[in-house]
């Protein structure tokens, strides 16, 4: 790679970045979005040196140019960089011209579930019906919640579908970033009682716990009955564990 396409290579990671970041919402595909400003500024301090290397490069072209022919005579081209750094130039334009999809159905059927923290007590659950309520929040009342608020209520959560190795059933799922992609965990809650949309649907779902095992206890089954299934768009920022998109 020659010194020319590593300065476009500079300057096409900064608007990719930028374009990402600043013009679009799809570096929340990616990140968390509180890392937005550092995005921000990285594409443009990327583009910033590119800028800056092309104005020097040309400078030292018009007066150093004996010296360059001579270095490039003798194998002492310093401007060359390895063939390998080619590689970078296809995330660069990936970019701009086709961002990587967001994680989904796919990543999540692979990966373990999120852990549940422990929960000492639980607030009272609104007189709302159905209850939104978000799938962490769901798990950790059915395995937990001695006082069994659950019971028998209306609860209301969204999410996307993925499907189950085995059985009729699915799963209503959340992917959460810590940080970034690569730190991503899933919070599944198993769907009973209904056939699986198409996976990767985003929808909220209208059911009761399912009555399996003791609720409050860990051998409560973290399963819904559900009652009523709607299509919705994806939100936004769709790697968080929200209340449902929707109202009731």
């Amino acid at each position: 790679m020659k010194r020319h396409a590593q300065i476009l290579l500079l300057v096409l990671s900064g608007l990719g970045l930028l374009h990402a970041a600043l013009f679009s919402d799809l570096y929340l595909r990616y990140v968390k979005e509180g890392l937005r400003p550092q995005l921000i500024a990285s594409g443009v301090l990327l583009l910033l040196l590119g800028m800056a290397s092309a104005v020097l490069d040309r400078g030292r072209e018009k007066g150093n140019g004996h010296t360059h022919g001579h270095d490039v005579e003798h194998g002492h081209d310093h401007s060359i960089a390895p063939r390998i750094a080619w590689l970078l130039l296809l995330p660069a334009l990936s970019l701009l011209l086709y961002a990587p999809p967001a994680l989904g159905a796919f990543t999540a059927s692979r990966a373990a579930g999120k852990a549940v923290k422990k929960e000492k007590e639980f607030d009272p659950l609104p007189a709302a019906s159905p209850v939104p309520m978000t799938l962490t929040d769901f798990t950790a009342r059915v395995q937990q919640d001695r006082k069994q608020a659950i019971r028998g209520r209306s609860i209301k959560m969204t999410g996307f579908v993925t499907p189950a190795a085995q059985g009729g059933d699915w799963y209503l799922t959340r992917i959460i970033f810590t940080c970034c992609a690569a730190d991503s965990e899933s919070v599944k809650v198993r769907m009973h009682g209904t056939a699986a949309p198409p996976a990767d649907t985003w929808v909220a779902v209208t059911g009761t716990s399912h009555r399996q095992g003791t609720l409050g206890t860990k051998s409560a089954a973290v399963i819904l009955d559900v009652h009523r299934i709607e299509e919705i768009s994806p939100p936004v920022n769709s790697f968080t564990d929200d209340l449902p998109l929707t109202p009731s």
